[in-house]
């Protein structure tokens, strides 16, 4: 604690007006920072309470700028179906069936998971706790004196958002309201109930919300009463689904509520996703229209739809009507988001990371809504057209047609992106991305796509699914010489309505309806026709799958398939698409999958790991260090 103090100290002290330090320095010297120096000055309190958000990320490096919640180069959709992470996959354990106390990978790993580390989130849980314990006691500042209760209010957001994040990866777990001072006898903590945990949280947000709601102007990127509400929208979802009310040992109290407290859990988040709506924390609107659009869309329909989607996550300064709470990167120091590098295409010297997955790009709609049907009469695997079978009818070509989101998130073959680099520029004068290879119309291979891992540009990092991400990338930054500025957007309105609609679903009765309206409004945001059913099993169907969509890459999947435990039925091997493209205008697309004839190879093997997988377990190490914990059911 005192070295995090020493370190949190000096930078505050340096932000501080030269009266404020001035004071400081004359109560202490230089050479003896500690508890209470941060708490001589509100100032040097908010300082502190600063890097407690950059700990949000996990255990924040100076050095490699790692830690930061928001953007990473390994993101938590390669946990899912959605993305495969090329340069890591087998840190992905709970997609490689080998997830234990003594291996959790990308869950254990400060540069790439932190923010998932239990460790870590205690370590941050601990500053926090100082700051509540210590803030009453703070000297008042002229003119400042309502900025401890803000502070108060913000300390118990992150509180509660780090305990939240405790409970949606373990379930039950031990509860610190304060500090733990250096000789603590550890020995008799142990692990709360679940149900315990929730109450616990919903008291942090509550008395968030109670202190943050006489600041409606708070400055950007710090947390307001938005924040906290839709952080009880989250929570609660997660607490009302099948997995943690009876999904998995029913009778265990660490991971279930308990029998006959799901309806209850599903009335409070939708009530508490409702309040949002309702404008009881500011006024939130999606961007865009949320009329059912007119079909059919035109060609420039769709590009204006998609490019209004894409706006949400290239936003940079003033957040949008949509955004409650987000993160913010400053082009030096500060937070650090390199996603154009991280993600971008091989032949842009990006380094191609988390690639979606074929079924995922086939999860996709048609732009009339529809199911996208990949059969042409050659199998699920093989599809050709001819120069003239797509002059004639361009719905040949699978990417041709679908919906608006699908090409503000994906880059596949001859989808446009940047102007290349220099080196490149010779290889792709259209700047369409190349994940496929060139032919001569006698079928000998031409050239290979530069985006490709046989591309003339770079190999390391290219494609091992025919895809790039596209979605969290921003096209005016050059990713090569450059990091992103653009808003991690953590809740946002969309969230709140999926939320809201989710509930409702579940629910049934008089609330399908009122969930099938807040789903088809962020259907028709997106370009695409209402939802119309009266039947529940079809409804939460469509809710899913919208989920799916709308929140692609950003990590909810993660969330979500757990809590529904659905992931041994959506964890399949990665394979890849190979498109050919010949000189005369004909194509081929092979989704290199048919491994039982041993034609194809495998790109990536996975493997779901049974029922235990569903929660993360404590890592041996933490097990170690206070044995009387109990170790989450399945695991040793």
């Amino acid at each position: 604690m005192k070295k995090v103090l020493y370190y949190i100290v000096v930078l505050a002290i340096l932000m501080l007006p030269v009266t404020s330090c001035d004071d400081v320095l004359d109560k202490k010297s230089v050479d003896s920072f500690n508890e209470q120096v941060v708490f001589s000055d509100i100032n040097v309190v908010k300082a502190y309470l600063g890097k407690c958000y950059d700990r949000m990320g996990g255990n924040y490096n100076e050095n490699n700028n790692t830690g930061i919640l928001g953007m990473r180069e390994d993101l938590l959709s390669s946990a899912t179906d959605q993305t495969l992470c090329i340069h890591r996959p087998s840190n992905y354990v709970n997609m490689k069936g080998t997830q234990s106390p003594d291996q959790l990978g990308f869950f254990a790993s400060n540069s790439h998971g932190g923010y998932l580390r239990w460790p870590n989130l205690y370590a941050n849980i601990q500053n926090i706790n100082t700051i509540l314990a210590n803030i009453d006691d703070v000297p008042p500042t002229a003119g400042q004196e309502s900025l401890p209760n803000r502070l108060k209010g913000e300390a118990y957001f992150l509180r509660a958002y780090e305990y939240a994040t405790l409970l949606m990866l373990h379930g039950g777990v031990v509860l610190a309201s304060e500090p733990f001072e250096l000789g603590e006898d550890y020995s008799t903590l142990n692990r709360s109930t679940i149900a315990q945990t929730l109450e616990f949280i919903l008291d942090d947000i509550q008395s968030a919300i109670d202190l943050l709601k006489d600041y409606p102007t708070i400055e950007q990127g710090r947390a307001n009463w938005a924040a906290a509400a839709a952080l009880k929208s989250r929570v609660l979802l997660f607490c009302a689904s099948k997995l943690t009310n009876g999904g998995y040992e029913a009778s265990n109290t660490l991971v279930s509520f308990p029998a006959g407290s799901q309806t209850t859990l599903l009335q409070q988040a939708r009530d508490a996703a409702k309040d949002i709506m309702d404008g009881d924390y500011g006024t939130f609107s999606l961007v865009g229209s949320t009329s059912d659009p007119v079909l059919p869309l035109s060609q420039a329909d769709i590009q204006a739809y998609s490019d209004n989607y894409f706006s949400i996550f290239t936003q940079k300064g003033k957040w949008n009507s949509e955004t409650i709470w987000g993160i913010q990167y400053p082009l030096t120091g500060g937070n650090y988001n390199a996603a154009n590098i991280w993600n971008g295409p091989c032949g842009y010297h990006n380094w191609g990371n988390n690639n979606p997955t074929e079924p995922a790009v086939r999860s996709f709609e048609m732009a009339d809504g529809t199911p996208f049907v990949w059969n042409n009469g050659k199998g699920e695997y093989l599809r050709t057209a001819t120069a003239a079978e797509l002059a004639a009818d361009p719905y040949k070509n699978p990417y041709y047609g679908r919906e608006p989101r699908f090409y503000s998130i994906v880059l596949y073959h001859g989808a446009p992106w940047q102007a290349r680099p220099s080196d490149a520029a010779a290889f792709d004068p259209f700047n369409k991305v190349q994940t496929g290879h060139f032919y001569n119309d006698n079928g000998s291979m031409k050239v290979a796509g530069v985006d490709t891992r046989q591309g003339l540009i770079e190999k390391w990092n290219g494609t091992k699914t025919g895809y790039y991400m596209k979605k969290l990338m921003d096209p005016a930054t050059v990713g090569q010489y450059y990091n992103n500025t653009n808003t991690w957007v953590e809740f946002r309105f969309a969230e709140v309505l999926l939320n809201y609609a989710e509930a409702c679903i579940e629910l049934g009765g008089t609330d399908l309806q009122p969930g099938l309206d807040a789903l088809n409004m962020v259907r028709n945001r997106a370009g695409l026709p209402d939802r119309v059913t009266t039947d529940q099993a079809q409804a939460r169907a469509w809710i899913r799958h919208e989920r799916a969509i709308e929140f692609f890459g950003e990590g909810h999947r993660f969330w979500d398939i757990r809590r529904w435990m659905e992931c041994e039925n959506v964890i399949k091997d990665v394979f890849e698409m190979k498109v050919k493209e010949y000189t005369n205008g004909n194509f081929e697309w092979l989704y290199d999958a048919e491994v039982a004839s041993g034609t194809f190879a495998r790109s990536d093997e996975r493997q779901w790991g049974g029922n235990s997988f569903y929660w993360l377990p404590i890592a041996r190490d933490e097990m170690n260090k206070a044995p009387q914990l109990t170790q989450n059911p399945g695991y040793n």
